[in-house]
């Protein structure tokens, strides 16, 4: 019935939304809610833990708010007071998730209005939208859920600041108590589309968002340093680079160990968009997402042409802003990574930004060619029209 309260509000405001399609969604990851709960009741799971930090808690909710994963026992408390047990809060953050792809929906549809088909008769949406592994880590209670809602809350809202102002905020509250080093690179990301995108934008507009990202990562730069332990830091690039080779030797012990200390960047990079690929695969999981990345990998192939990095020179701020977050995300994730389990999980936050990027460049091929063969056929007709 929620659902239905929050598909009639979109379907007024937007009349291509499609309540079919939302519908049909929440069912999809229903599924995966019911798979990530069997696969939390037969392996470890941290939504157990997060479920055991509530049982033996016995502060005030207010004592609970904060960054990282206080924060998401911060988020659960008020339902576990109203006795939700352990599977209803597991629901609640899986719908939470839901609502991240609903926003996601909105935010790719708002932005590209035409439908472009991959392999042949495949809608490039519809794929997007229904990726397995996307939804197994957002069905669950944790971080994936609402750290995905907030980012395509953010998104969404940024593309309309205005007239979506609480939304805004409300997706930057909720990136930055999650993770606060994500919220910096969304919000170096949205500078940057905003002082560079191709849309005529008045300076002033241009101005309030630059002085407010900036100034929130000045105000907030303690916390943000604070993941890697650098707050106070009098080198932080050292300091960076001796924690992040720690804490990979560290998740590499912690089973599906990648030694990627000796990769060049590139290869860093790959092992971070595309990995497991079939040949390491550390279990039937792992297989499965082997097919999807497979998938990312032909679609992240259709960019790399030569008209690509004129399409970015010029290309509006979404776009920039999308691409920004996806690269700084990924060089920064890469240098820490090195479990093929936590790369599955950490790349489910940042691989929307480069599907919209590939998207929205094969959209403005078509577009193109759309304007080439109008212009073609009017130059036709001109030309019968002469002989006539």
């Amino acid at each position: 019935m929620l659902n239905q309260a929050i598909i009639n509000v979109f379907q007024k405001k937007h009349t291509w939304f499609s309540r079919k399609k939302m519908n049909f969604l929440y069912f999809y990851h229903l599924i995966f809610y019911g798979v990530y709960s069997w696969y939390a009741y037969n392996n470890p799971s941290d939504s157990i833990r997060y479920w055991n930090d509530l049982n033996f808690f016995s502060g005030s909710w207010f004592e609970l708010f904060g960054t990282d994963t206080t924060f998401i026992n911060f988020l659960s408390y008020p339902f576990y007071k109203l006795g939700f047990n352990y599977d209803m809060l597991m629901l609640t953050f899986a719908w939470s998730g839901y609502l991240g792809f609903l926003y996601a929906y909105l935010f790719f549809r708002e932005k590209i209005p035409l439908k472009i088909k991959v392999f042949k008769k495949i809608d490039l949406l519809t794929l997007i939208l229904f990726f397995p592994n996307m939804h197994f880590w957002t069905a669950s209670l944790g971080k994936g859920a609402p750290i995905f809602l907030g980012l395509m809350m953010f998104t969404y809202a940024i593309g309309n600041p205005k007239g979506r102002i609480y939304l805004l905020i409300l997706g930057s509250i909720i990136i930055f108590h999650i993770r606060p080093h994500v919220f910096m690179f969304v919000a170096v990301g949205a500078v940057t589309g905003y002082m560079s995108g191709k849309e005529k934008i008045a300076f002033w507009k241009k101005a309030l968002i630059s002085v407010t990202m900036i100034g929130s990562l000045f105000l907030l730069q303690d916390q943000i340093l604070g993941v890697m332990g650098l707050q106070g830091s009098d080198n932080l690039i050292e300091e960076f680079e001796a924690t992040s080779e720690k804490r990979s030797e560290d998740l590499g012990r912690a089973g599906s160990g990648v030694d990627m200390s000796s990769y060049p960047l590139t290869l860093k990079l790959f092992t971070f968009w595309f990995r497991p690929l079939f040949i390491d695969a550390p279990n039937i999981l792992g297989i499965i997402t082997s097919f999807e990345n497979l998938i990312y990998l032909i679609l992240f192939v259709k960019i790399l042409k030569k008209d690509f990095i004129n399409f970015i020179r010029k290309s509006p701020s979404m776009v920039k802003m999308s691409i920004t977050i996806f690269l700084l995300s990924s060089f920064a994730m890469t240098f820490v990574m090195s479990n093929l389990g936590i790369i599955m999980r950490q790349k489910s936050m940042v691989m929307y930004f480069l599907f919209f990027v590939i998207y929205y460049y094969l959209a403005q091929k078509k577009y193109n060619k759309i304007i080439r063969r109008r212009k073609l056929r009017q130059q036709k007709i001109k030309r019968m029209e002469v002989v006539v």
